[in-house]
């Protein structure tokens, strides 16, 4: 009886917590629809593994710094039944832009590769150079790989083996690279030239070498490679390169670190668009298509590609199976951002409160 009063006492102080320090939510914009809803509008709810979600959102939980944030980290520093740790404490918020629900999946590579140059490995992964911050956009994909404005300067973290995946980690933004003595070196998203993400597959379809639903990683890499000067030109297509940094002090063991620079787990991070979804938010997916997934992920990283408010990429895990499985993924559905009560309900227009 002790230890049940204790629990609803401490419910008690967190919800007043929340609902007395929480910092209010600008209105979104007027384009934007937004709807508050129930738990049980949501479709499996009730079947997913709460304790799993509950312990991918502590870990990136610390670095929310808003009052009403903070006070539910706290509590869910407690260990909190999980279930009833969302349902007290947050409400489902379907927020709509007007285009349809899309998820895609994404996954860590794994390249060879050398901290040196040899003649095997001799296409370098490079460091973010000063000038690239400053310039907005700098320079092309084409100017930066057909010039030697990179060259002898020191940005080279490693050399890989293969341009092709070397293109597809600057996709997925993180990696790893075996290393000849095999040891790892993990590499992260570091920056971008500042031009527009232009997708090479779309780009297939639009010529019309494939149809939209035979676009997959694995058949744009053959086909580079089958086409190795044509295949160049496509490359050249998306303008967008990134940059990257050594994060090799995450464990091996571990995800790679997301944008809110902490690891991400496989299967319950997804990367949004943080202009609707805010970084650290509980994110309930309802997936279509050939396999459905109901599950509560959370929002831990983004991507330049990831645009809109129901835009999602799933992340599948590391190595050549994880990107078979997201390479496959392309599906419709819907999700709901699960927000802290003041803050979902802050975001409804004053005729709908």
């Amino acid at each position: 009886m002790a230890a049940g009063f204790h629990r609803r006492v401490i419910w008690r102080r967190v919800v007043a917590a929340i609902l007395l320090g929480a910092a209010m939510t600008q209105p979104v914009q007027s384009e934007t629809r937004v709807k508050v809803t129930g738990f049980d509008q949501l479709d499996g709810w009730a079947n997913d593994d709460h304790a799993a979600a509950l312990a991918t959102f502590r870990n990136t939980c610390q670095d929310l710094n808003e009052p009403d944030w903070r006070a539910l980290c706290a509590f869910a520093a407690q260990n909190p039944e999980p279930r009833t740790f969302f349902e007290l404490l947050f409400r489902p918020v379907l927020i709509e832009d007007g285009n349809d629900g899309l998820f895609t999946g994404y996954f860590e590579p794994e390249l060879d590769g050398s901290r040196t140059p040899t003649p095997r490995f001799r296409y370098p992964v490079y460091a973010m150079p000063p000038e690239a911050r400053v310039t907005r956009p700098w320079l092309s994909r084409r100017d930066i790989l057909d010039g030697e404005i990179l060259s002898g300067r020191g940005l080279e973290i490693a050399w890989v083996d293969d341009p092709v995946e070397l293109f597809f980690l600057q996709i997925q933004g993180s990696g790893r690279i075996r290393l000849p003595d095999g040891t790892f070196l993990r590499v992260g998203y570091e920056g971008s030239n500042g031009q527009d993400y232009r997708s090479i597959g779309a780009e297939l379809v639009r010529r019309g070498t494939y149809d939209a639903h035979q676009v997959s990683a694995d058949v744009i890499k053959n086909w580079v490679r089958r086409n190795p000067d044509d295949g160049r030109e496509l490359l050249y297509h998306n303008p967008s390169y990134v940059f990257f940094r050594e994060v090799s002090e995450v464990p091996a063991d571990r995800g790679p670190l997301g944008a809110m620079n902490r690891s991400i787990t496989t299967m319950r991070s997804i990367a949004v668009d943080p202009s609707f979804v805010p970084l650290g938010a509980p994110v309930w997916i309802e997936k279509d298509g050939e396999k459905p997934l109901r599950r509560l992920m959370i929002a831990q990283d983004t991507g330049s590609a990831i645009k809109g408010a129901q835009r999602a990429d799933v992340f599948f895990g590391t190595g050549d199976a994880a990107g078979r499985a997201a390479g496959r993924l392309r599906d419709p559905g819907r999700m709901y951002v699960l927000l802290p009560i003041q803050r979902a309900y802050a975001l409804l227009p004053e005729s709908a409160i």
